[in-house]
């Protein structure tokens, strides 16, 4: 085609340009209406306030129910007679030799029902990037093919040899496995307090996440093929043998374990207490402890917690505290501010013009 008189674009290039250029619409052109606040005193100061006056009773609310939660911690990493158990379970490589040790403690209150025992760990991290990957969850959920066949996630807890590792990954593999029982300290006898083993872990992992392989009702010939993690002393379908239920990969001791922690020290649910409202009275018990999970090696704590619960869970004073904190940081602004703004602000009668009489 012909340039434009004047050397301009030619009529092909003005054409380009031209369909380049966004559609004239409200939307594409920047045309819609929009709003912005406009902040003032008037805005500002009764928004502090309102927040003070909501988050400080809250949080207050919060802290004196999280401190009427009832806790009593034992740390038995290495206390009394457990201290032998634990050199003898310092490494991985030798945490088949058995070993056993008990801790006498006191409650000083009643621990009115119900009544949950948790098992702590202070220095394990279970939020490492690796260790978090290293499963199946299609083996978890009873897949054969995955069952026989595990992820390459697993690695290098993903075969023993050429039999496949089930359940496979660092994560099963590392499980916690220390039996913890607790007695009742009387003058002639220790009386084992009662407790239930199931309905500790969620619903969601206990119906959806996992499943045992077919045949259900057997699960010996169900797991043929397959053997345990290196550092179990038993197969998965022997950690309950009393209750099928519970047992395989639906057992909600491992259930629990294989849900990772975010933090290093981390507490998670072991047993419920079964003594009905009555909860745990006040006096001597004794806490007797299999050894069998190794800590030494990494610096790591074991300690069990006896604790109720209440509307909002367990104890955790932070949440209140930290309503407690924004509540008197904004009430705190709200006053300073208050006092710029009388001391600063144009009153409605002042002058402009200093000439004025």
């Amino acid at each position: 085609m012909a340039a434009n008189a004047g050397g301009g674009v030619k009529d092909g290039e003005a054409e380009e340009v031209r369909s380049r250029r966004p559609d004239n619409t409200a939307f594409k052109q920047q045309r819609l209406p929009a709003w912005q606040p406009i902040l003032t005193a008037g805005t500002v100061l009764p928004a502090f306030f309102i927040i003070a006056v909501i988050f400080i009773p809250l949080g207050i609310g919060l802290l004196i129910t999280s401190n009427n939660i009832l806790e009593h911690e034992v740390d038995y990493t290495d206390s009394n007679d457990c201290a032998h158990c634990a050199e003898v379970r310092t490494y991985w490589n030798n945490s088949f030799q058995s070993c056993s040790c008990s801790i006498a403690f006191n409650l000083t209150e009643h621990f009115k029902g119900p009544v949950y025992m948790y098992y702590g760990l202070s220095n394990f991290y279970q939020n490492h990037r690796r260790y978090v990957k290293s499963r199946d969850d299609n083996q978890l959920y009873g897949v054969k093919a995955s069952l026989l066949n595990p992820s390459s996630e697993c690695a290098p807890y993903e075969k023993n040899g050429t039999i496949p590792i089930a359940p496979c990954g660092a994560i099963a593999n590392s499980m916690f496995n220390d039996t913890l029982t607790l007695y009742m300290a009387n003058a002639t006898d220790n009386v084992p307090v009662p407790m239930i083993k199931t309905g500790i872990a969620w619903w969601t992992d206990k119906n959806v996440k996992f499943q045992n392989p077919e045949p259900k009702n057997n699960l010996t010939s169900a797991f043929a093929g397959t053997t345990k993690p290196l550092y179990w002393n038993k197969s998965v379908y022997e950690l309950d043998e009393l209750d099928s239920n519970n047992n395989g990969f639906m057992n909600e001791d491992f259930i629990v374990w294989m849900r990772t922690a975010a933090l290093p020290t981390f507490r998670k649910l072991y047993r419920r207490v079964n003594m009905t409202d009555n909860g745990l009275p006040a006096g001597s018990y004794l806490l007797k402890v299999d050894y069998n999970f190794p800590v030494k090696s990494f610096g790591g704590r074991k300690r069990m917690i006896l604790s109720t619960t209440s509307w909002m869970g367990g104890k955790n004073p932070f949440l209140g505290i930290a309503y407690i904190t924004v509540g008197t940081i904004c009430f705190v602004l709200g006053i300073v501010l208050f006092i710029i703004h009388q001391k600063y602000s144009k009153r409605p009668n002042d002058s402009t013009d200093p000439n004025t009489n």
